[in-house]
């Protein structure tokens, strides 16, 4: 009987260990196969961000150059009087020039098609090297002059040489442009203008230095804000705040603020700051306000994180040795828990530096020429410029947004670098 039983027992041992086994050896399969699926899902999606971000360089890289034409600038003195250099006519400057280089062109139309290869921006550009240096005013100079976004578009081979190509250059055009070409008038240069300029009409004269200086005196008033209101609040919630129904009910409605829709902080600000206190539409000032109100949440949940994240040891150790509770966070919690907070507000600061929405209620979709000089002047930012060029029907203004693109990312990634180097630099391991 014994015998019996032993070769049984056997026999389940035996059971047991193939069904263990062969459960392993599924777990293991099926581990393979999710450590395989996430790899594909990794790169596939890095797949499509490399095709976005070239897609991106390859449309905004030519936006950083700029076509520009020689021409044999005349300083009539008599189309520039020394009482009226402000206003005097320096396009009858440029229309002469380039009369001059092709002196067989006759008729009104002609002359209308001839003067269209220069930008209307030429004539600015006179104005400010005459203001600069009057000692100009009855000599002749070869000035470089920017050239209308048509024929940058044909020189930078965004269009081809015909109408099927997409040019919208005539024929005639197209032989002028040859022979400027064949006499060493044409050249692609830096387009400091998209650096130094604000917003135009005219492609070619369009920048972005108007809408990021509005960018950093937006993002200066959220930082100034948000940042000592988020500690602020988080501080009182960890650490002296009463476990009660009301702290509670604080606490829920932070973490849902955290996830409501962006453009309920703009219909916010629409009704309270605009309508209400009356503030400046399209400011800085009102900007930063309505963002302040958006990265707050994400502030004082990531300010509260970081409370959580310093060991009790040290506010046990602090009280122990007299200290008040007071003295404890800000000389001791405090500056453990600062890089969490610096991280958390530089994400916060980030996620408002790409919202759009809230700033379109509050009127900072109007188109600004001027650029901004403080914090109540009329300014738009990046994402709002980007926005504005994406929805041009003009072509040249795809390649602008490309390049306003490409700032905005350098930007971005510029803010998380320095989250990632200030948490490196502040941050204490125990």
């Amino acid at each position: 009987m014994n015998k019996f039983t032993n070769t049984g027992n056997h026999s389940s041992r035996a059971e047991i260990y193939n069904k263990v086994s062969a459960g392993l050896a599924k777990r293991y399969r099926i581990e393979k196969l999710f450590r395989r699926l996430g790899i594909v899902a990794i790169t596939i999606s890095f797949a499509f961000l490399i095709i976005l971000f070239t897609d991106i360089l390859v449309k905004g890289i030519p936006a950083f150059r700029q076509t520009c034409i020689r021409l044999p600038i005349y300083f009539d003195a008599a189309r520039l009087p020394e009482n009226e250099l402000q206003t005097a006519d320096y396009q009858g400057l440029v229309k002469a020039s380039i009369r001059q280089l092709f002196p067989n062109v006759h008729g009104r139309r002609q002359k209308r098609q001839l003067y269209r290869l220069v930008s209307t921006g030429a004539s600015y550009q006179l104005r400010r090297l005459v203001l600069k240096n009057p000692k100009v005013i009855g000599s002749t100079r070869d000035i470089w002059v920017p050239a209308d976004d048509d024929l940058d578009m044909l020189i930078k081979g965004e269009v081809g040489w015909s109408v099927d190509e997409g040019c919208r250059l005539s024929n005639q055009q197209l032989e002028w442009v040859k022979k400027l070409q064949d006499d060493s008038r044409i050249k692609k240069q830096f387009n400091r203008s998209f650096f130094t300029a604000g917003d135009s009409r005219d492609p070619e004269l369009s920048g972005i230095l108007g809408a990021l200086q509005g960018t950093i005196f937006t993002l200066l008033i959220t930082l100034l804000l948000s940042f000592p209101l988020g500690v602020t609040a988080a501080v009182y919630l960890e650490e002296f705040a009463p476990k009660n129904r009301w702290t509670d009910f604080i606490e829920v409605n932070i973490n849902n603020l955290a996830a409501v829709p962006s453009i309920i902080f703009g219909l916010l600000g629409l009704g309270i700051f605009i309508n209400f206190f009356g503030l400046p539409r399209s400011s800085p000032l009102l900007g930063g306000l309505v963002l302040t109100l958006l990265t707050l949440p994400t502030i004082i949940i990531a300010s509260r994180a970081a409370l959580k994240a310093v060991p009790p040891s040290i506010r046990e150790a602090a009280l122990g040795i007299g200290a008040s509770p007071i003295q404890t966070i800000m000389h001791h919690v405090l500056p453990l828990a600062l890089p969490g907070m610096l991280t958390g507000t530089i994400i916060g600061m980030a996620r408002a530096l790409g919202e759009t929405a809230p700033l379109l209620m509050i009127g900072m979709v109007a188109f600004i020429v001027d650029i901004p000089n403080n914090f109540t002047s009329p300014a738009t930012v990046l994402p709002v410029q980007i926005y504005l060029w994406a929805d041009s029907a003009e072509r040249s203004f795809t390649s602008l947004t490309s390049a306003a693109i490409i700032v905005l990312l350098i930007f971005l990634i510029a803010m998380n670098a320095t989250a990632v180097i200030l948490r490196k630099r502040f941050e204490k391991r125990w």
